[in-house]
């Protein structure tokens, strides 16, 4: 069983920066593609970012690419990320989860792909 934990979400204007964390427990993390997902108020869950098992392939949202960027330490357990020029439209609950493949294949940009997630961490940006 994986465990995963969010952190990092606050208030912050519009144009500032966040970094988010996800850490997790068990020792699959590693072997495990990640990804980004978020959750707006009276919206449908929206793909934010994947990594590969290694870190070596990433995939970012058309909406995020260019601002957020997606990395892990798989020696720690964790993986990030890194949100610069903020929008207010930014705002949601973004979550982490943990994929079915080591690999990036498409499926990362959907929900189902991934069988582990995060309780998720607000993130809020004022204009």
């Amino acid at each position: 069983q994986v465990q995963l934990v969010e952190s990092g979400g606050g208030l912050v204007q519009a144009g500032g920066s966040l970094r988010l964390s996800c850490a997790a427990s068990g020792r699959t993390f590693s072997s495990y593609a990640m990804g980004w997902f978020r959750q707006a108020p009276g919206q449908e869950r929206e793909f934010v970012a994947a990594i590969s098992w290694s870190g070596g392939s990433t995939y970012h949202a058309e909406s995020v690419k260019g601002r957020f960027t997606i990395s892990r330490d798989n020696a720690k357990n964790t993986g990030y990320l890194q949100m610069n020029s903020l929008k207010p439209e930014d705002t949601a609950v973004y979550y982490c989860a943990l994929g079915s493949n080591a690999y990036l294949n498409g499926g990362h940009r959907t929900g189902g792909w991934y069988n582990y997630w995060g309780q998720g961490t607000q993130v809020t940006v004022s204009s």
